[in-house]
């Protein structure tokens, strides 16, 4: 005897505008990547009440390069699985087209995004190593509010970026009230 097990229905989302919606999503991502990635920053560098950019055991390259390579993946994917599902059920104004291999665009764009932040953050720390001296101590509140700071501009860049890549393939929808005066 065979069990089918069947995928969970995806939950049905309000009908809103493809606007308010990255606004709403947008939000559920800052406000907790700040505050965590803050409070995760601030305690690790408590600990030694200085940090440096990569010596020492508790360093920013430690937490920030995790973040700026993972953090664009995983909110690629996830604003692309939620604003295709959206589509799908009507609940926004555009439509995907058929013909696009979503997993695909997930995938090559997620991978394309961890990169290319990642070296970037890498890039930016080298030139702040380079610029400062060896023995030079950084505040450790100062830097778990960079971390922070980054970890929002990364949000909400990473809601924006993938759709605005997405809209080659989506379609607005015509309203009713066009087919009713038509």
């Amino acid at each position: 005897m065979k069990f089918k097990i069947k995928p969970p229905k995806p939950k049905l989302i309000k009908k809103t505008t493809l606007k308010r919606f990255l606004i709403k999503r947008t939000i559920y991502y800052v406000l907790p990547n700040v505050f965590f990635n803050f409070i995760i920053a601030y305690a690790s560098f408590k600990e030694l009440g200085y940090t440096h950019f990569f010596s020492g055991t508790q360093n920013l390259a430690r937490l920030t390069l995790p973040m700026a390579i993972f953090l664009p993946v995983v909110l690629t994917i996830d604003i692309i699985k939620r604003v295709t599902d959206a589509a799908s059920q009507e609940a926004i104004e555009f439509t995907v087209d058929e013909q696009l291999n979503i997993k695909k665009l997930m995938t090559r764009l997620s991978i394309l995004h961890g990169l290319i932040t990642g070296l970037l953050v890498l890039s930016l720390l080298f030139i702040g190593q380079y610029n400062f001296s060896k023995d030079y101590k950084l505040d450790a509140t100062a830097m778990a509010i960079v971390v922070g700071i980054l970890a929002g501009v990364l949000s909400v860049i990473f809601v924006y970026l993938p759709v605005w890549r997405l809209r080659r393939w989506m379609s607005r929808v015509k309203p009713l009230s066009a087919d009713i005066n038509t």
